[in-house]
């Protein structure tokens, strides 16, 4: 017998799932197979219900709701979590189109939820009496999220089926699947439409913007290596005038300096009950701190040994964390370091599933106070004005036409906080020094915010850095990351099989 898979139940339920605080009362089965609405889309406020709705999507596990968890996914950070399909099995190599659950499953799952939930929302506004300023601000929220669910599912998975209509089961368990290339340029699209409509400046905070829109689809191009496109659209988000470096690399992640001028986008969070807050954000706390956080993801040696000395020199084996790189302490908890006036590892450590020896620091919220054991008020950025900057410096250095421009913007990153400053680089580098230095520093400046699998498979590196070894302080060996080695199947996930046992149209992704 088949299942059922989660894109025919997503949009069966789509009113449902969508509207929770109305009453079942307001949906109406017509015809059996499609729901549709009676009594909803009659104000603005059901408007607003229905785009909260969508935005909250983005808050699931699946989507950005794991936050810097997805670093498990990569050589830097392992997750003790045993649960199949999580980060943890994408990351050593373990997983498998079988797999049910986590990661897998779930970023389907959530991304055609967004969509299915965005088509309804397209199908429907035109009911309500809007002023048409209002109307196409709402679209625009609306294009826009929907193009980061088909930039998501053509990040993760390869060409996926574009829907852009509401279906009913007959339709959707036949939908074929499109290219990569269309997935993409379907995200663009839906972008495109974002950037057109939205304003730079929101009328409520955690909103899609302009510069948001623009900054979302230059990391579309990014990911495709559209370098010459990267560059067009960074020139636009700087003729907004908006976005700079917040001059402090720790402060950028603090509570009280949420929204800065450095965010593009972020997902807001409240404290209050689970749902509201940031649970990952508890997750990656270390034990005996605000109800004993699950050191989740935890850092590896591998992420320490990038971080530089300041003044350029070689680590002391003796003292190997004195006069580091300023950014290992504001991301990562090491031995000697304190976290809330307590030493790490012996007053405040690892959970007990976690021998690693670190954990993580950055996104973590260090010194809020939780009013529910499991939740955070810390706002989780997606996208902000470094990553802008590393993609120009990226994209001069591959398209090889200013080199020493694209150092220069290294070299901000590496100088221009309070907080960090490091040894810049020379300004005479070759293409591919230029290449190594920029992807280094990725690394750490990105590291615990959830990007840098997306890197690695854009670049086609795994086959470099894998198998990988985790050993914990102790020298114990915890687990071996692809030790057979990382193959080129590996830069997309499989297409999960209940999703291909429901519609003999899905074809599998290759090797899988």
């Amino acid at each position: 017998m088949k299942t059922t898979n989660i894109l025919t139940i997503s949009i069966l339920l789509l009113g449902l799932l969508t509207f929770n605080s109305c009453s079942e009362d307001f949906l109406e089965v017509y015809p059996q197979d499609r729901i549709t609405t009676v009594s909803f889309w009659q104000s603005e406020n059901d408007v607003q219900l229905a785009l909260n709705g969508i935005y909250s999507v983005l808050k699931h596990r699946g989507v950005y709701g794991s936050g810097p968890t997805f670093d498990a996914v990569t050589p830097y950070a392992y997750q003790w979590a045993h649960w199949n399909g999580m980060e943890k099995q994408i990351g050593n190599g373990t997983i498998t189109a079988a797999t049910s659950g986590g990661l897998l499953n779930e970023r389907w799952t959530m991304c055609y939820r967004i969509i299915n939930f965005s088509n309804d929302f397209f199908e429907n506004i035109e009911r309500v009496d809007l002023p048409e300023a209002k109307k196409s601000t709402y679209l625009g929220e609306v294009h826009f999220l929907r193009g980061l669910a088909f930039a998501l599912l053509a990040e993760s998975y390869g060409g996926v089926p574009i829907i852009t209509t509401v279906m009913n089961t007959e339709e959707v368990t036949s939908v074929s699947r499109n290219t990569r290339e269309e997935t993409w340029a379907q995200a663009i699209s839906d972008y495109d439409e974002a950037i057109q409509r939205l304003d730079p400046v929101s009328y409520e905070l955690g909103r899609a913007t302009k510069g948001a829109a623009l900054g979302m689809k230059m990391r579309a191009y990014l990911y495709q290596n559209k370098y010459d496109e990267v560059l067009e659209v960074v020139d636009e988000i700087d003729a907004l005038d908006m976005y700079a470096l917040f001059p402090s690399y720790e402060g950028l992640f603090q509570l009280d300096n949420e929204n800065n001028e450095e965010v593009l986008f972020d997902i807001q969070y409240i404290a209050g009950e689970q749902g509201q807050g940031n649970f990952f954000a508890w997750l990656a706390l270390p034990g005996s701190v605000a109800a004993a956080g699950a050191s989740d993801p935890a850092p590896t040696q591998h992420i320490i040994d990038e971080y530089e000395m300041i003044d350029g020199s070689e680590v002391d084996p003796n003292n190997p964390f004195e006069g580091r790189d300023p950014r290992l302490d504001f991301s990562i908890l090491r031995p000697g370091a304190t976290f809330e006036g307590m030493v790490y590892p012996t007053e405040v450590s690892n959970h007990t599933g976690q021998r690693v020896g670190y954990n993580l620091r950055k996104n973590v919220g260090e010194g809020i106070p939780l009013l529910s054991p499991r939740v955070s008020p810390l706002n989780f950025i997606v996208l902000r004005y470094g990553d802008v900057l590393l993609a120009k410096a990226e994209a001069l250095i591959e398209t090889n036409q200013n080199l020493e421009e694209a150092i220069s913007i290294i070299n901000r990153i590496r100088t221009e906080r309070m907080d960090v400053t490091i040894t810049s680089l020379p300004t005479d580098l070759s293409q591919e020094e230029a290449r190594e230095a920029l992807r280094h520093e990725r690394v750490v400046e990105f590291f615990g915010e959830g990007i840098l699998w997306a890197d690695i498979k854009r670049w086609n590196i795994g086959q470099d850095l894998y198998p990988v070894e985790v050993r914990g302080a102790d020298g114990g060996l915890i687990e071996v990351k692809f030790p057979t080695g990382y193959e080129e199947k590996d830069n997309l996930l499989p297409i999960p099989d209940n999703e291909i046992s429901f519609n003999e149209n899905l074809e599998q992704n290759p090797g899988w």
